[in-house]
């Protein structure tokens, strides 16, 4: 049995007390006094497991789901306009009272659920306790992103074909990590943020934006202009990433998982690094590569 507040709210909600918000807490910052409740009618209450996941569907393609705390911590504190539902294990309602009361506050509809629905509506058992329904942000173009980049030392992403979601994500997290500007994605990458990769974020997916390129040829030169080198990350034949000299402002073009980046790309980079090894693996995962990458170009601007 599920226990709801969808708009309108019924009289199988939960009535935990609300515990003060704090400062230590990343959901407390955001949190409003309790409303009335909105008046919109409430699902049945007899609502089964299929009817959950049903209810939870996101409405349109601007819709994805989000499941774990970090994630959802994270777009709660930086645009929390964009979430549209809410589903919860009951032990997660004390941790999670300010967001409940900004959902009540703003006719977002929350739903408690038990453990196996909760796993059929994230499609993981990394769920942490709660779920989210929430409207994607689309890509920058690279020209708006450009243009409100502040002066001054810059790194990004050029991700050439990486799609598996937990290397996103988890590339994702070592760019918030490292203070990453922005990952680039190419005109016809189908990479998209999905629930996966922004739970293995743990957070860093609403850190670091996207940019969608225009023309390569473009891309380049506008990159170039704003004083950015570009560098092609290779298995062999680059200059060790730990001797060289790498400039302030910095792309590092990452390939696609197994296959490489492609080839005319790498060849139109300012720069090949690579990343010395034991030889007793060919290379690093790209996501693991793209953290080392990162820590080196980061202790050279200190």
């Amino acid at each position: 049995m599920t226990k709801s507040r969808w708009p309108g709210g019924g009289q199988d909600t939960p009535r935990t007390p609300a515990p003060a918000p704090g400062r230590d807490s990343p959901w407390g910052a955001r949190a409003r006094p309790n409303p009335e409740p909105p008046r919109a009618a409430a699902p049945r209450p007899d609502a089964r497991a299929d009817d959950v996941a049903a209810a939870g569907e996101a409405e349109d393609r601007r819709e994805m789901r989000l499941y774990g705390r970090n994630a959802i911590d994270a777009v709660f504190a930086r645009r929390p306009e964009a979430i549209r539902k809410l589903y919860l294990l009951e032990a997660r309602i004390p941790q999670l009272q300010p967001l409940l009361k900004w959902c009540a506050a703003n006719r977002v509809g929350y739903r408690v659920v038990a453990e196996d629905d909760l796993r059929k509506l994230a499609a993981s058992s990394h769920h942490e306790g709660v779920v989210a329904d929430v409207l994607r942000e689309a890509p920058q173009s690279l020209g708006t992103w450009l243009q409100a980049l502040p002066a001054g030392p810059a790194c990004a992403l050029w991700l050439d074909g990486v799609g598996n979601p937990h290397n996103l994500g988890a590339i994702l997290r070592s760019a918030a990590h490292f203070g990453v500007s922005a990952v680039l994605l190419p005109k016809t990458s189908p990479l998209a943020l999905s629930g996966a990769a922004a739970r293995v974020a743990e957070g860093g997916a609403e850190a670091v934006p996207f940019v969608r390129l225009g023309r390569e040829d473009n891309a380049l030169a506008q990159l170039r202009s704003a004083g950015f080198k570009l560098a092609a990350t290779v298995v062999r034949g680059g200059d060790d990433v730990f001797a060289a000299e790498l400039p302030e402002r910095l792309v590092f073009v990452l390939g696609a998982e197994g296959e490489g980046m492609d080839a005319e790309l790498a060849k139109a980079c300012d720069l090949r690094l690579c990343i010395p090894g034991s030889g007793k693996v060919e290379s690093l995962n790209v996501s693991a590569a793209t953290a080392v990458l990162l820590a080196q170009w980061s202790a050279r601007l200190r």
